[in-house]
């Protein structure tokens, strides 16, 4: 419980300073971004299959739907992207 207070703190601090970067990009940037960032969300697969295997049924269920949210975040990152570039191929 004493770390509440600073682990608090800094996911505030990162709320505050992921909204103000997302603000600043220009809509013409944010598909590419946004597809490049769902990818990322491999590393959030890799923690939650960690927290998944702990013996902590409530940690098992928490990392099994944080499992099941990263996948459908990558999934859906990977077919924007496709979508994307399919956007610039030529047409035969």
């Amino acid at each position: 419980m004493d770390a509440f207070i600073p682990l608090l703190t800094i996911f505030m601090l990162a709320v505050f300073v992921g909204f103000e970067i997302i603000t600043k990009v220009p809509p013409l940037l944010h598909t590419p971004l946004m597809s490049g960032s769902n990818a990322i969300s491999g590393i959030t697969i890799i923690g939650a299959m960690i927290a998944a295997a702990t013996p902590s049924t409530f940690t098992t269920v928490l990392g099994f739907a944080a499992l099941v949210l990263a996948a459908t975040n990558v999934v859906g990152g990977f077919l924007v992207t496709h979508r994307m570039l399919a956007m610039f191929q030529k047409k035969d």
